[in-house]
């Protein structure tokens, strides 16, 4: 049965952190080497500190990309603390009937506990298919197992799929009744992408709030106790949030991320600062445990690159030094209302107002037909590299109906006609589209010029913002793509021919 308790509320001062500090940190995070989505501050299982950057809110699934991995693991905790799964099971024998024709003496030798630690043993993953764990079992194991590291996202949506045939349920059935209900997850807005067979992506695929995050780590954070329930077992939390693969490997291939060459549990981070440890997901999602402050960092952002990720990291353990030399033991009644107040009006930027030009009336409804080029309009670039999901059917004519500060997008895709809304005042207007996840979108619209449209699309689930140019000419339009999809390169430029006038 779900049962949620809310966390108690309290002024930063209250559990020792000056609210000037968390002022400075918010200052850093809006300076311009991340977008921060939503912050929130746990200290002695209180919530100090909490905010979202409208048009992001408390209660909007994210994009978890990695984090979702600790979730995959957390399910392997369970059943290992239930005594259905054992860390040193081979997993040849789990999944016996898809094995290649020749089984390695090294892949013999994987056992669930090197999959949970990246120490599969593989140099590569594969591509996602229907036989996607028979396609994994192939790849070569070039190391023995639990010696070598390796990030294999592949490898931790096996995990999911050890779970699957140790309880013959996926990822979310099994974690509702064992995991949400009693730590106050509410599954009914979690979101997973799956691969062909159905099976949850553990390795990325999850969409969860700032919250679901801070709950689930709590559950580390405590020693897998809740509320005087005991969901993990002690021994495992300890496995899990500790040394059990060294990663120093990782420099070598993206070196700038400083914090990913600590160490790795069972898909948990280590971090620099000794005995802090981290759910991590690329583009900076992460959910931070500091062990000797009693302390919760939970933030979902797009922090771009490795880079400015690690730049959010750097940011939070100067944060931790401040907090250690600023314990605050008094009350500061107008340090936490302006806190407070600021955290109540945080917001991203105005989009840009430019909703004017003579261009509108000249190609006003009209159609324009795809004749070079695949033009789509949704947010299928990561599904489809981390899922398998196909591409959906490109769109074949479009235009556009301008009318006082907004436009409507008209397009049609086998032969089925679709509109959006965009604002064009500088807010945005709610758009949904079809065949993809991550659906709900924000859109807005601007000239450049007399010629050239901006539409944006943010992808109000997730971290991606699409920007699509089109360029009228005499009887042509041309379209560029430019944007922050998580997986994927740049996409040709699409071009389009005058149709004829769209009658009203």
């Amino acid at each position: 049965m779900f049962k949620r308790t809310e966390f108690e509320r309290v002024t930063p001062e209250s559990v020792g952190i000056a609210s000037e500090d968390i002022m400075w940190l918010l200052d850093q995070l809006e300076s311009g080497f991340t977008e921060p989505h939503g912050l929130m501050i746990m200290r002695h299982g209180k919530i100090c500190a909490e905010g979202w950057w409208a048009p992001f809110a408390p209660g909007i699934r994210h994009g978890e990309q990695s984090h979702s991995k600790t979730y995959a693991a957390t399910a392997a905790g369970i059943a290992y603390t239930e005594g259905i799964l054992e860390l040193d099971e081979w997993v040849v024998d789990i999944f016996p009937d898809q094995l290649p024709e020749e089984v390695s003496e090294n892949l013999k030798r994987m056992t669930v506990r090197d999959v949970l630690c990246m120490g599969c043993g593989m140099d590569r993953m594969p591509q996602p298919t229907k036989d996607w764990i028979r396609d994994f079992l192939a790849i070569p194991v070039e190391h023995v197992p639990g010696t070598a590291y390796m990030y294999n996202s592949v490898g931790s949506t096996l995990i999911g799929a050890i779970v699957r045939e140790k309880t013959g349920m996926g990822l979310q059935e099994y974690l509702k009744p064992r995991l949400y209900d009693k730590i106050g997850i509410d599954c009914e807005n979690h979101r997973w992408m799956k691969m062909p067979d159905g099976m949850e992506v553990g390795g990325g695929g999850l969409f969860a709030t700032t919250e679901d995050n801070l709950r689930l780590m709590k559950l580390y954070a405590d020693g897998g106790v809740w509320d005087g329930d005991r969901i993990l077992a002690a021994e495992y939390v300890k496995m899990a949030t500790t040394l059990q693969n060294a990663s120093a490997s990782e420099e070598k291939k993206n070196p700038l991320a400083k914090d990913n060459f600590v160490g790795y549990g069972f898909q948990i981070w280590m971090c620099r600062p000794k005995g802090v440890y981290r759910a991590d997901g690329a583009m900076g999602q992460y959910t931070i445990v500091v062990p000797d402050l009693d302390m919760i960092l939970a933030i979902t952002e797009n922090a771009g690159s490795a880079h400015w990720a690690q730049s959010v990291l750097d940011t939070m353990w100067e944060f931790l030094e401040r907090v250690k030399a600023n314990s605050a033991n008094l009350e500061n009644t107008e340090a936490t209302g302006r806190l407070k107040d600021r955290m109540n009006r945080l917001s991203l930027p105005r989009e840009k107002y430019a909703p004017y030009s003579p261009t509108a009336a000249k190609f006003q409804d009209q159609v324009f037909t795809v004749v070079k080029g695949e033009m789509r309009l949704t947010d299928w670039v990561t599904e489809n590299s981390m899922a398998g999901k196909e591409a959906p059917k490109p769109v074949d004519s479009f235009w556009f109906s301008f009318r006082a500060m907004e436009c409507t997008l008209h397009y049609v895709t086998e032969g089925q006609e679709h509109t959006v809304n965009i604002a064009m005042d500088g807010s945005r207007r709610y758009a949904e589209f079809e065949d993809t996840l991550n659906s709900q979108a924000l859109m807005n619209a601007y000239w450049e010029g007399e010629n050239e449209l901006h539409v944006v699309t943010r992808w109000i689930e997730t971290c991606s913002r699409q920007e699509r140019i089109f360029r009228f000419q005499d009887g042509k339009v041309e379209m560029e793509t430019k944007g922050n999809l998580f997986l994927g390169g740049p996409e040709p430029i699409v071009t389009a021919l005058m149709q004829e006038e769209k009658s009203s």
